[in-house]
């Protein structure tokens, strides 16, 4: 057994859950006519609010995804990502919503969002999130 003490954070569920629940405006469709093709949205003016320090958080967003019935329409999305500059969320968490929220509203055959985030503190965090997701947790 180790004898290091673990340092607390101060960052608990509060911090950890902040933004996975927060009303944003819905993501619009419209009707896919074609088969397998990609579309790539980048979005290089992300921002967001850190949940513990309430500092910003600036970044690109990219959602890549192969249409199944219906594609985003980006009005929407453009509404839905402007939602985030106001929203206490960790970086892992908002990339993560958003590719619940792209996979809940168009149903892609597969689909990932990426985030890189400017540096802060000298340290540039880069998180991806993939639909279909693995079944597989880790422990």
């Amino acid at each position: 057994m180790s004898r290091l003490k673990r340092k607390d954070s101060g960052y608990g569920e509060k911090e950890a859950l902040a933004g996975l629940k927060a009303r944003l405006p819905k993501l619009a469709t419209f009707p896919n006519h074609f088969l397998d093709y990609e579309i790539t949205i980048e979005i290089p003016e992300f921002t967001s609010v850190c949940p513990k320090t309430g500092l910003p958080d600036f970044g690109t967003v990219t959602i890549c995804y192969v249409p199944k019935g219906s594609c985003l329409e980006l009005r929407s999305l453009k509404n839905y990502i402007l939602a985030y500059r106001n929203l206490g969320i960790f970086y892992e968490n908002a990339v993560n919503r958003i590719l619940e929220d792209v996979v809940n509203a168009c149903r892609p055959v597969r689909a990932t969002v990426r985030g890189e985030f400017n540096p802060r503190g000298g340290i540039k965090s880069v998180v991806e999130a993939h639909y279909p997701r693995s079944d597989q947790k880790s422990t």
